[in-house]
């Protein structure tokens, strides 16, 4: 049914002023008479001063009218109205359930989501109605209503989740809650999005929209997705999803490393009304083994990250075979069986023909794996060499054969039996044998065994106490068939049957292949554990996770440990993100490699379906107002006309831009669509761009203030540095050039060392490039000082500034690093100056700075490595003020401070902040005095 009341109003106590429309009736409906002229002839004043009784005159009912509406309009704006479009909802005071999905799919439009949201809620409070708010994308829980205030701040609480929503593990929770409130009504604010299983789920809500209790909130489903990550050969290719054909056909994927430094771009291009195509990155295969994250360039979502682990890392490999058997340094010639069954996966090489050194050539191409396909007898030097490669992590893969089998040495992972085992042959009674089931404790274990793989011949192992732990694959008699031992960081196996098919048809097979990918995977990581029902399971924590927008991020109290082999999708407990160690790291993906984005076909619930980007509740001042001001220039115009001071000829001319004026007032007074949090137009920047010739030479330093379109802050900004200028340049040996204000939209960042950045509250957020853009300054080595100026104004407890919560909305999709506030001992306090604290204009504000590693035992904090710099400091102490000073040295703003020597102090500020940014951590050394003297016997 129809909502009672499709307008309300946010003061409605002004509404008692319409009472008084009829005293104004009748203070309106009579006016004087109108002032008659009289000529002044002097023969007929006398005629003319002939006392005449005139009446007063009625004013005209519809000018009456006009002037009525005139006031009436003006008592309505001021009440505040809000117009509530009609929808189709349950009972009137029954309590509502707002479902919405905040997983991935909603990470393009989630402000205007919430914005929904709130409106719903304060619909349903004007009406006395409990709301019960479920996201989607949460864990399940008990639904419980509550006040709209408390739902409210619920909603708002409400985060963006980086996985997708699993709808079908509330469902049971939705029919309790349907149960206990039969009348209910259920609001959805849907992404339109399908990636796991939702019949039973979408089929009850089917039964609510059928029962007309049901409304849905969408927008189109529209974004793009990635899966499936893999480092083929030549080229890192990854799987491009679309939902419909609706969203784009074209676009860029973009490789960065583990720095967040781009490595790579490549297009995608769906043809025609394909939803899923690829992209191909041609890269070294030393950069792609450096990429860790994949995204489609423009889009922020989670889903749109692909991250890669050290499994997708392409391993090389070098391939040496014998050729002859009558030498001690084989010659070399490829091994066919091998390379193919490697080359998916691995990047090969194989040395040049001829060459008298063919292993030393390899290992000279930092390979991962070095292959000896029945290489016999090897020089002494050569053993070195390979044994210097095993031990700095190398895995050393040997094939038997003719060749080995009449010779022997240490690079083998157990003690050779001369000859061979011959199974099937004229003088052995034996059958060819079959593989057994890999043991727990092999690599193997969990891949299938063909059964139609036979070994003929094998090279057997000497027993020993420790065989069976370095068995990793036997025959069905026990007998070793591959074997394996770590040495130092790395390992040697081998297989007892050669690279081809002469021993056996393990060469042929698909299992061959699975072991190969096994054994390169062991390069650098080790043997893996042993697995089964009763072996210990290895787990990793996390340690970088995304949120919903794509972002890394620490990891939420919610995430917990994953197996070593986990390959499930991202789940709330296990968001995306990278987990363990970088040497050993395992990334969990928001999607899988057999995922697809679906689209939910809404359409067919038969439901009403609103759009996310028009809110429900619009306010409605703006248009009354506008139509009152009509109304009073049309009075006017009226007045005029009835009391013969209008000329129609040259209301005629004037009429065209007495029109024009009013459709200029209409389009200005239209309302604009709501949302959360309104942002207001963006300041022209009418400044030419830097000119790149004023860092041609490339020798003057300049500091660099960031442009707000807020004059009176921008030439506070200007100020300060230039007065910053002229300390540095009378008390240091820099030479500053002018400062100079910069547009982060359009300029570029990268010739200032030093950027000033005040914090206005109120002015747009930057865009998503911006950000990017000064992320990567900063990650360049840049120095970004944000100033929330607002020292003075922030109380303890008292809750975030305008300032701040601005500060606030532009870091959270920055990559920043964490911070603390300033220690006493840090090297920002020592740079140039020996400092307690930064004061500026005041001296209350805490400044913030990158956290320092913890101390050690003796209480010292350890130096950098390099000159780790803090790419930022947050303050709040309004330093541009302090600093701005006239030619004699005078302030131009009082400080707020009781010390007589703070604007000297914040001077002293910001020359160390200057020296921190050019010179780096370089004073912290001295961290290491006390050992150097004392290596050095002083």
């Amino acid at each position: 049914m129809l909502n009672s009341l499709p307008i309300a109003f946010s003061a409605p106590f002004v509404l008692t002023a319409l009472a008084l429309l009829p005293a104004l009736w009748l203070i309106l409906r009579v006016t004087p008479p109108r002032p008659r002229r009289i000529d002044f002839p002097p023969l007929k004043i006398m005629a003319d001063l002939i006392a005449k009784r005139e009446l007063p005159a009625h004013t005209p009912w519809w000018l009456l009218a006009m002037r009525m509406a005139i006031a009436a309009l003006a008592i309505l704006a001021v009440a505040g109205p809000v117009w509530n479009p009609p929808q189709v909802a349950g009972p009137a005071r029954g309590p509502m359930l707002l479902l919405i999905d905040n997983g991935f799919g909603a990470a393009t439009d989630w402000p205007e989501r919430l914005a929904v949201g709130e409106s719903r809620v304060a619909a349903a409070a004007r009406e006395g109605r409990p709301v019960a708010i479920l996201g989607l994308a949460e864990n399940p829980a008990e639904i419980a209503l509550s006040e709209p205030r408390a739902a409210l701040d619920r909603l708002r609480a409400l985060a963006l989740q980086p996985h997708a929503p699993d709808r079908g593990a509330h469902l049971q929770r939705i029919d309790a809650f349907l149960g206990a409130a039969p009348e209910a009504e259920i609001v959805w604010i849907a992404d339109g999005l399908s990636v796991a299983d939702d019949t039973a789920f979408l089929a009850r809500l089917k039964q609510l929209a059928d029962a007309r209790r049901l409304s849905i909130h969408t927008s189109p489903a529209d974004q793009l997705a990635l899966a499936a990550p893999e480092n083929l050969a030549g080229a890192l290719a990854v799987k491009v999803l679309r939902p419909n054909t609706n969203a784009a056909a074209s676009g860029q994927v973009r490789a960065l490393d583990l720095k967040g430094l781009p490595l790579g771009d490549a297009p995608f291009i769906f043809n025609g009304s394909e939803l899923q195509t690829t992209a191909r990155l041609t890269l070294p295969i030393e950069v792609r083994n450096a990429v860790s994250r994949l995204e489609i360039v423009a889009e922020r979502s989670a889903a749109a990250v692909a991250l890669l682990d050290d499994r997708a890392k392409r391993r090389r490999v070098g391939i040496v075979s014998g050729a002859t058997t009558d030498t001690a340094q084989p010659l070399l010639s490829p091994t066919y069986y091998v390379s193919r069954a490697l080359s998916p996966f691995a990047e090969i090489r194989e040395p040049r023909p001829g060459s008298t050194d063919p292993v030393g050539e390899l290992l000279t191409q930092n390979l991962s794996v070095l292959v000896l396909a029945d290489i016999g007898a090897l020089d002494r030097d050569t053993v070195a060499k390979i044994d210097s490669f095993i031990a700095r992590g190398g895995v050393l893969l040997r094939f038997a054969g003719a060749r080995l089998a009449a010779a022997s040495d240490d690079l083998t992972p157990v003690r050779l039996r001369r000859g061979g085992r011959t199974l099937g042959g004229g003088l052995s009674w034996e059958t060819p044998r079959k593989l057994a089931p890999f043991t727990r404790g092999s690599p193997f274990f969990g891949t299938p065994i063909t059964d139609d793989v036979r070994v003929n011949r094998q090279i057997l192992a000497e027993p020993e106490a420790d065989l069976a732990r370095k068995t990793w694959a036997a025959l069905e008699d026990g007998t070793p068939v591959v074997t394996g031992e770590r040495r130092g960081d790395g390992m040697i196996a081998m297989m007892h049957v050669t690279a081809d098919t002469t021993w056996s048809n393990l060469p042929l097979s698909g299992l061959f292949v699975e072991m190969l990918r096994k054994i390169v995977g062991l390069a650098g990581t080790g043997p893996a554990e042993a697995q089964g029902e009763d072996a210990r399971v290895e787990t990793l924590s996390p340690t970088r996770v995304l949120d919903g927008q794509g972002a890394f991020r620490a990891p939420p109290a919610t995430a917990q440990p994953v197996a070593r082999n986990f390959a499930g999708r991202a789940t709330l407990a296990h968001p995306p993100g990278i987990y363990g160690p970088a040497d050993g790291s395992l990334a969990v993906n928001a999607l899988n490699a057999t995922d697809a984005l679906g689209t939910i076909d809404l359409a067919a619930f038969g439901a009403p379906i609103l759009p996310v980007d028009k809110p429900v509740a619009q306010d409605i001042r703006p248009q009354l107002l506008v139509l009152a001001l009509l109304l009073l220039v049309a009075d006017t115009i009226a007045t005029l006309w009835l009391g013969g001071r209008l000329n129609l000829a040259r209301f005629r001319r004037a009429a065209p831009a007495a029109i024009l004026v009013a459709l200029a007032l209409g389009l200005a007074g239209a309302p604009d669509q709501a949302h959360a949090q309104p942002v207001p137009a963006a300041p022209v920047d009418e400044r030419p761009p830097i000119p790149r010739e004023l860092f041609a030479a490339g020798a003057v330093t300049r500091l660099a203030y960031v442009v707000t379109g807020d004059k009176a802050v921008d030439d506070m900004s200007k100020a300060g540095l230039t007065g910053l200028n002229t300390v540095l340049s009378a008390r240091t040996a820099l030479e500053p050039g002018d400062a100079v204000g910069v547009n982060a939209d359009r300029d570029e960042l990268a010739f200032f060392p030093v950027l000033y950045w005040p914090i206005v509250a109120g002015r747009p957020i930057p865009p998503p490039e911006t950000l990017r853009k000064l992320e990567a300054y900063m990650k360049g080595g840049g120095l970004v000082i944000f100033d929330t100026r607002d020292a003075m104004s922030a109380r303890p407890g008292g809750g975030t500034t305008p300032e701040g919560e601005q500060l606030r909305r532009m870091l959270q999709t920055l990559d920043i690093p964490e911070l603390e506030p300033l220690p006493r001992d840090h090297v920002l306090t020592k740079t140039f100056y020996i400092l307690d604290g930064f004061v500026g204009r005041y001296d209350t504000g805490t400044t913030w700075v990158e956290i320092l590693p913890p101390a050690g035992e003796d209480g010292r904090r350890p130096a950098r490595a390099g000159d780790s710099v803090s790419p930022i400091v947050i303050t709040s102490n309004d330093l541009a003020a302090a600093w701005a000073v006239n030619r004699r040295g005078e302030g131009l703003v009082p400080l707020s401070g009781s010390d007589p020597r703070q604007r000297e102090m914040a001077l002293r500020a910001g020359v160390n902040l200057v020296m921190y940014a050019l010179t780096g951590n370089y004073k912290a050394d001295q961290v290491h005095v006390p050992a150097l003297l004392e290596r050095l016997g002083q």
